[in-house]
């Protein structure tokens, strides 16, 4: 669902923490509920009162707490569509009542829509030092005041300058304040309200003074505004001073080389940028921006592995240089382990926090589900023992007329219904009734509640079939590709045989020369020097980085189409409509999502779905996959890692996440995971696998003996000269 389309309707418990506290120090706000609803439904800027984000739209938060403590850097972690999003928005614009109006906050968003201005003029490193400074305001409120402190024929320009611009920061200021009422409610909001109605009236006063005739202005007020005009353009002109520009200018390069820009590209206009290129223009602002706050949704996107490198090696190092609080959210599950010291997990509606990179806290999830299985098989198996007593106890009572037996029967079913159920806390210390029960329940113990292991979906890719003669699904042999005009190969002697079931990786940074291998692999175009062979009964599927793109565009140009009936139509009658709905299913789109849903209003992650839902009904033995990663979420690229794994085709794919290459490509298994889990009995046909990765380094395939790991380690000598 497009946020801009949407109202974000929010509420929470207020407190006088939240109104006394002018700047920033941590937020620690219960009772958060978030909802949407579409822009239709809601009159715009009209605030709901409190407990109506829980009754109207889509509600996304639920009674949560939200906890940002200074200088920690936390990974939010949720499936798609749980709402990350939406609350990094409402952070973002605080919405939330209790986020100070001082809080400097900054972030960066998915789309284009936050990047840059693409019409700009100015050169790239122009727009990033000058955005991150509001060079804009800073020259709109110059260019009033400037002027009228050099007229020397009129003494009152210097008055009426400073004032508009004191207007103009006072019609600001009252419009977060309307904001800040609207959020509120109850007697705070009353007080809101009131507040809002005095500053407006001080607004109004102040603009009546914009007009003030000269005649009626006292001496001594000129003499103040005029020295107050002064002091403010000296301030304003301090931020643009050249040795200020130039220490800013410095880091700009830095940082902009460190997103893998090149020393000609800083001086490249902003217009001329292509999205990802934009959007790497909008990180760079970011991060040089001095901030309380830094968000950042999805920042490795558009980055090749070297700019994620630096850009985790950066944020590592802001945590001992600065107090800023970060809160990131990615798909990327290293640079989510290396960058972050908590996770906030987003699910069932709530926030759940561990101190702990998302490594550690699955490892520690895991080990609680296998401590309280055991705790709760053995407590059943304690209540069976009881429970035979008792009914042994009961039947001799009631054969030899016993009292004392079917008292002493009574007391073990109260002590069996009340008191049997969880003996040690949360904490792990000793039950205690009046402390870890609070309030009134039914039984004075607690239930053993076992927590389930976020999955996400599960996906399953239909076997590929046998091939009926032997022999490698693809081949090159020395090939070479010089494009035309350019004076140097964009491959140089490239050799590379793939036979069924490998496991064949590709990494490097922009501009290597994997796209121009996949495409001669693909025979878009002929090579250069050397061949291209194929198995003449191979069935190749091939996932192009822009797959998604090129279905919203589907989407746009005909806004009926669904997964459904767009399958329906490329199979042409090879399957029926419960095969594709198989098909659809097995991949993450069921039901009404396939059939009833547009491709225009499908996220970013499900259109991923449909493109490999587009591959696989052709049942391929060589899946070519390029950055697949991009648009899914945590743990969407988790299952697909696991259905990769298990499928008995060939797969060649290019990526820069790193953990989705250790597990698909290399066969990595996470710690703790349980080895029935990763096959078993499949042992033989992994073995027989060719499991392989390549780097490429100007056109050169080679060989990475040390996997993922070496080329990192390769990259560390680069990352340290360009920090």
């Amino acid at each position: 669902m497009a946020l801009e389309s949407t109202t974000i309707l929010v509420s929470c418990k207020q407190t006088r923490l939240h109104i006394a506290t002018p700047v920033y120090e941590e937020l620690d706000i219960d009772g958060l509920n978030i909802a949407v609803t579409s822009a239709s439904a809601s009159e715009p800027g009209k605030a709901k009162g409190k407990g109506k984000a829980k009754s109207e739209g889509l509600e996304l938060l639920n009674n949560a707490t939200l906890k940002l403590k200074p200088g920690v850097h936390y990974g939010l972690i949720g499936k798609n569509g749980t709402g990350k999003t939406t609350l990094l928005r409402a952070i973002h614009e605080k919405l939330i009542p209790g986020i100070p109006y001082e809080t400097r906050i900054t972030a960066l968003k998915q789309t284009a829509a936050g990047a840059i201005d693409e019409t700009s003029s100015s050169s790239v490193l122009q727009a990033v030092i000058e955005r991150s400074i509001a060079k804009d305001d800073i020259q709109r409120e110059l260019a009033i005041l400037q002027p009228a402190i050099d007229d020397h024929h009129d003494s009152f320009a210097a008055l009426r300058a400073i004032r508009r611009v004191q207007h103009e920061r006072l019609k600001t200021q009252l419009a977060e304040m309307d904001k800040d009422a609207r959020l509120r409610s109850g007697s705070r909001g009353f007080a809101a309200r009131k507040a809002l109605v005095e500053f407006e009236k001080k607004v109004k006063a102040h603009e009546a003074l914009i007009d003030e005739k000269e005649d009626g202005i006292d001496a001594t007020v000129l003499k103040e505004e005029t020295e107050a005009a002064l002091q403010l353009t000296a301030e304003l002109q301090d931020k643009l001073d050249p040795r200020r520009l130039s220490d800013l200018e410095s880091k700009a390069r830095k940082v902009l080389a460190g997103l893998g820009f090149a020393e000609k590209q800083f001086e490249q206009k902003v217009s001329s940028l292509s999205g990802g290129w934009n959007l790497r223009c909008s990180l760079a602002t970011c991060l040089l921006q001095e901030s309380d706050i830094l968000i950042l949704d999805e920042p490795t996107n558009f980055l090749d592995l070297l700019g994620i490198l630096w850009l985790q090696r950066y944020l590592v190092n802001l945590r001992e240089t600065a107090s800023t609080t970060v809160l990131l959210v990615s798909h990327d599950r290293s640079f989510i382990d290396t960058v972050c010291e908590e996770v906030i997990i987003l699910r069932d509606q709530s926030l759940t926090y561990f101190r702990g990179n998302f490594g550690a806290y699955e490892k520690d999830l895991r080990s609680r589900i296998k401590h309280l299985t055991k705790m709760s098989d053995a407590l059943d198996k304690q209540k069976a023992a009881v429970q035979k007593t008792i009914s042994q106890s009961i039947k001799a009572g009631k054969a030899s007329g016993d009292d004392n037996k079917l008292r002493q029967a009574k007391s073990r079913q109260k002590k069996l219904d009340d008191r049997m159920g969880m003996n040690v806390s949360a904490k792990g210390t000793r039950f205690k009734l009046n402390r870890d029960l609070a309030g009134y329940h039914l039984s004075n113990r607690a239930e053993i509640e076992i927590p389930e292991e976020e999955r996400g979906i599960t996906m399953f890719i239909p076997p590929a079939p046998d091939l009926r003669f032997p022999g490698p699904l693809v081949s090159l042999e020395n090939v070479s590709v010089q494009y035309k005009g350019h004076p140097t190969l964009a491959l140089k002697d490239v050799s590379l045989v793939v036979h069924m079931a490998d496991r064949v990786g590709i990494i490097g940074l922009n501009g290597a020369g994997k796209s121009t291998l996949i495409k001669a692999l693909m025979e878009v175009f002929k090579p250069t020097r050397g061949s291209v062979t194929k198995h003449p009964r191979l069935r190749l599927g091939y996932y192009s980085q822009h797959a998604v793109e090129h279905l919203q565009t589907k989407g746009r140009n005909d806004t009926t189409l669904t997964a459904l009936s767009l399958l329906t139509t490329e199979v042409a009658g090879e399957l029926d409509e419960g095969e594709i709905r198989g098909l659809l299913g097995s991949l993450g789109l069921p039901g009404r999502l396939a059939s009833d849903v547009p491709l225009e209003k499908l996220s970013g992650g499900q259109l991923v779905r449909v493109a490999l839902a587009r591959l696989l009904w052709k049942q391929p033995q060589l899946l070519v996959l390029d950055e697949i990663t991009t648009h899914l979420d945590f743990y969407t690229v988790s299952a697909l890692a696991n259905a990769l794994s298990g499928w008995n085709g060939a797969i060649i794919l290019v990526s820069h996440d790193r953990y989705f290459v250790k597990k698909v490509i290399q066969g990595e298994v996470e710690d703790d995971e349980d080895e029935e889990e990763e096959g078993g009995s499949e042992d033989e046909e992994e073995n027989k696998r060719r499991r392989v990765v390549y780097s490429m380094r100007d056109g050169v395939l080679k060989e990475e003996s040390s996997g993922v790991d070496g080329f990192e380690a390769g990259l560390e000598k680069r990352i340290n000269k360009l920090l």
